[in-house]
């Protein structure tokens, strides 16, 4: 009995001690790690990796500019990981002194090779060279705009479409001017005008004046 009380005393004695010892190796034991994720070949800052420390559910992720800081133990294992890029391990040495470390983290690009994929919308060649003959092609700008501009299509528009504002103001003041330049005096009379019988000769030739000639002519839209 007088023995068991001896050492619970001697034990209570150099607990204290005991404590100190194991509190002063476990803060020497944690550890900050801070430092900067970048691309192995150019140096540049690669942002959004993903840093945990394996085997434990808790880690950090480095900020637009690569940076990250983390606390950690000696001896753990730092994952960083991120798209793109290859995966690294980095484990921190135990012999390190002080509570502070920094880490320049470099990020090799990962490259991954897709099987080849051949796209095909037919399922045989005669088929698509069935779609192809008869598939209809739109005409381009320069060809409406070719169509449009004919002669012959601008000729007959204008016989069935009203002058604008601004055509009817020149033929109204044309008009006009034409009244005012004969006034007093008889217009001259365009029967005996050669270039009027050439003009007529021509509009007769053209089928200007034929009845079935009131047919639609559409816009190349």
């Amino acid at each position: 009995m007088h023995k068991k009380i001896s050492y619970i005393l001697f034990s209570l004695l150099f607990l204290p001690f005991l404590l100190k010892a194991q509190f002063t190796q476990f803060r020497d034991s944690i550890i900050q790690i801070s430092g900067i994720t970048m691309t192995a070949d150019s140096l540049r800052a690669v942002p959004a990796v993903s840093i945990l420390i394996k085997g434990q559910n808790r880690g950090t992720i480095s900020n637009s500019q690569g940076v990250f800081s983390i606390v950690a133990f000696k001896g753990d294992t730092l994952t960083f990981s991120a798209i793109g890029y290859k995966k690294k391990n980095f484990r921190i040495p135990l012999a390190l002194s002080g509570n502070a470390y920094s880490l320049l983290q470099l990020m090799v690009d990962d490259t991954t090779y897709l099987p080849v994929t051949i796209i095909k919308p037919y399922p045989s060649k005669e088929e698509f060279e069935k779609a192809f003959v008869s598939s209809d092609i739109p005409d381009d700008q320069y060809e409406l705009a070719r169509r449009n501009t004919e002669q012959a299509k601008l000729r007959a528009v204008s016989r069935y479409v009203p002058p604008d504002a601004a055509e009817a103001t020149n033929m109204y003041f044309n008009r006009q001017a034409q009244n005012l330049y004969y006034a007093g005096q008889l217009p001259p009379q365009n029967i005996m005008n050669p270039l009027a019988w050439a003009q007529f000769i021509q509009a007769w030739k053209r089928g200007d004046f034929k009845s079935g000639s009131n047919k639609s002519y559409g816009y190349g839209y």
